[in-house]
């Protein structure tokens, strides 16, 4: 047989679209040629496979070996091709004859001896492979991380010699289908830890419940960057399709997926000198953005306003649209990124304006433009946006007095979102504008009170909607079905200038 098609998976996004190497061996000058746009990792993948074969104890046909790998106008990148070239010319020259190797979708790259090594991106080609019907043979490193999807058989191996000996066998190979992977336990830091701050421990409360984006500020040691990091553990452990979905983004981006596939919400902090690309993804061949590696968690900002303005303003369509589409002139990548934003800001330029005391120095101008830094319409994407006031000496030096619990708080979370999800099946911050009118619905004295608001204080329509979607939190974590006053009054104490109201 001179023709052998060997199935594998290419690596597109969050996407694994199917790729069949077709190996053809005919009389001619030996060489090896591969076509079907591939990059330099994949051309050189000739010598990976030659070599590889030859320690191995193959024979390297001598004849004129021509590989596609189609579909030819899909970029193919990096070395998880290695393994499927190997044995489309094992058994192309009659050297590999097996029955079971239709079945399987292979994916791996090979060392020079024969080893085959761990790839990234296994994950989604696991779920595309089950969907597909077929198994997946991987290197031994990627076995677990294939497992995890529970629904495609997989033969792990760790070396070309072996594998072909038990796809040349006449029994079939053995496969696992579950994954043995230790109890992962989540390290996320209590609230009952934070001293005082009643009032932004009730923000993170809201936060959580209607999954709402949030703004701390206040002065340097007020305690806002220990309050933004214990709010993941007041988030509901994610179902599965939201971990294999985190999880996915995190194998293409070669980080562990064992916290996501546990359930455990990602939590990523990036540094204030990032740019534009680290925070939303992209480069030559488009990688996830830390907006991606926090989807369904949370991404904390600290020290928002150093952040450079054009940076913060890429963030905009994501976090209404929950997705990023990572453009570039060969082709698209698309990514989710449905994340929770936290951030942390100075009021000033020295971070001590509006705390009582005479320490601050800076002119109105100077707190204006430290300010402005943060454009308006950023800040209409942040639901919450409270004043954090640093503790008094008498407050910080008292006996600590352990606060409310993260689980204790979490509980009150859960029960708010279970109400959420029975009335409308999402997350009030996911509430589209049509479905205001029938999930925030206000009385009468209420909307009067909301209109006098929007006048006097030039309230854009997407900052109203958002004051609503936070009263209808608020509602739902008291159980109430209707929003009253009460609650459009507590809403607005979290939209910064509005407290004033």
């Amino acid at each position: 047989m001179s023709l052998s098609i060997i199935y594998t998976r290419a690596q597109l996004g969050v996407e694994a679209p199917s790729v069949a190497v077709e190996v053809h061996l005919s009389g001619g000058l030996p060489s090896l040629s591969i076509v079907g746009l591939p990059e330099t990792a994949v051309k050189e993948s000739r010598e990976r496979v030659r070599s590889a074969l030859i320690t191995a104890g193959f024979d390297f046909p001598q004849r004129r070996i021509t590989i596609n790998l189609a579909p030819a106008d899909l970029p193919k990148e990096g070395g998880r091709y290695d393994l499927a070239i190997a044995l489309g010319i094992l058994q192309a020259s009659g050297q590999l004859k097996s029955d079971w190797l239709d079945q399987f979708e292979v994916v791996g790259e090979l060392a020079l001896s024969g080893a085959v090594r761990p790839v990234t991106g296994v994950l989604p080609a696991a779920v595309a492979c089950a969907e597909a019907g077929r198994k997946l043979i991987v290197p031994a490193a990627n076995a677990e991380e294939a497992l995890m999807t529970g629904q495609v058989q997989v033969l792990a191996t760790e070396h070309l010699l072996a594998l072909t000996a038990q796809l040349g066998g006449d029994e079939v190979p053995p496969l696992r289908l579950e994954a043995k992977l230790p109890p992962v336990t989540p390290d996320v830091p209590d609230l009952a830890d934070v001293r005082g701050q009643l009032q932004a421990r009730r923000a993170l409360e809201v936060a959580a419940a209607g999954a709402h984006n949030l703004l701390f500020s206040g002065p340097p040691g007020s305690g806002k960057s220990m309050l933004a990091s214990r709010l993941p553990g007041l988030l509901p452990p994610m179902k599965r399709d939201e971990a294999l979905s985190v999880a996915a983004i995190h194998s293409v981006a070669g980080l562990p997926v064992e916290t996501a596939c546990a359930g455990i919400r990602p939590f990523r902090g990036p540094h204030h000198t990032a740019s534009a690309v680290a925070l939303v993804g992209g480069g030559g061949r488009p990688r996830p953005g830390e907006i991606s590696l926090a989807h369904q968690g949370v991404l904390f900002l600290d020290e928002l306003p150093e952040f450079p303005r054009r940076v913060l303003e890429v963030m905009r369509e994501p976090m209404e649209s929950g997705e990023i589409l990572i453009s570039r002139a060969a082709r698209s990548t698309h990514y989710p990124a449905r994340f929770q934003l936290v951030a942390a800001m100075n009021p000033c330029p020295c971070g001590y304006f509006g705390d009582g005391t005479d320490r601050c120095q800076c002119t109105p101008d100077q707190i204006k433009r430290y300010q402005q830094r943060i454009s308006g319409p950023l800040l209409d994407r942040i639901d919450l946006q409270l004043h954090v006031p640093a503790l008094s000496p008498e407050e910080l030096l008292r006996p600590a007095r352990p606060g409310e619990s993260s689980a204790a708080v979490r509980e009150r979370v859960l029960e708010a979102r279970e109400r959420q999800l029975a009335r409308q099946g999402k997350v009030n911050r996911d509430l589209a504008s049509a479905e205001l009118d029938q999930h925030c619905a206000l009385p009468e004295e209420a909307r009067r009170l909301l209109e006098q608001v929007m006048v006097r204080h030039h309230v854009s329509a997407r900052a109203c909607h958002r004051l609503l979607r936070v009263a209808r939190t608020l509602a739902d974590l008291a159980g109430d079905a209707a929003i009253t006053s009460e609650y459009l009054l507590e809403a607005l104490a979290y939209r910064g200038k509005l407290v004033e109201v």
